[in-house]
């Protein structure tokens, strides 16, 4: 099983991936799409879902998760991500790819044990649940491969209730 984990923004969109190998997850490759800033709004967008779609072809996840936005004192910034976040998710509808949607509490309560953990502690508990080298340089791909794995969490807390 293959899970795809976002990050959104429109700014900077990070993504992991991670796979469960003999009963373990697994990293597989992170990293984060970045927009160019002379572009127009639309224009970024356009670039968010084509370079989503060629990460979906590359390593062709089963799920995936797309964490929920918090409340922004930008409301500007929050209408914008609010928006790529809704192209993120139509690009990997349209590839047929189902969509956990988790808030970050989630997120951290899944990785950390802990909702209001903070971003280190989140960033160290990954390395160690995914063997990682070195915890990744980009904040948002770190992010992205948290929300992978705590999607990794739900399907199988899933699998243990329903038998």
């Amino acid at each position: 099983m293959i899970i795809l984990g976002i990050d959104p923004g429109f700014g900077r969109v990070g993504w992991g991936v991670v796979e469960k190998i003999n009963g373990n997850w697994t990293h597989v490759a992170h990293g984060c799409i970045e927009t160019f800033q002379d572009k127009t709004f639309l224009e970024r967008l356009e670039q968010v879902s084509e370079q989503l779609r060629q990460v979906i072809e590359k390593y062709k996840p089963d799920h995936s998760a797309v964490e929920e936005l918090f409340f922004s004192k930008n409301a500007k910034t929050v209408i914008d991500v609010a928006q790529a976040r809704g192209v993120i998710m139509l690009t990997i509808n349209q590839q047929g790819i189902p969509i956990m949607e988790l808030t970050p509490l989630q997120v951290k309560q899944a990785i950390v044990g802990y909702g209001r953990a903070e971003k280190t502690q989140v960033q160290k508990m990954l390395k160690i649940l995914l063997q990682l080298e070195k915890i990744p340089k980009q904040d948002d791909a770190a992010d992205a491969l948290a929300v992978a794995m705590a999607c990794a969490s739900q399907i199988n807390f899933q699998k243990k209730v329903n038998g």
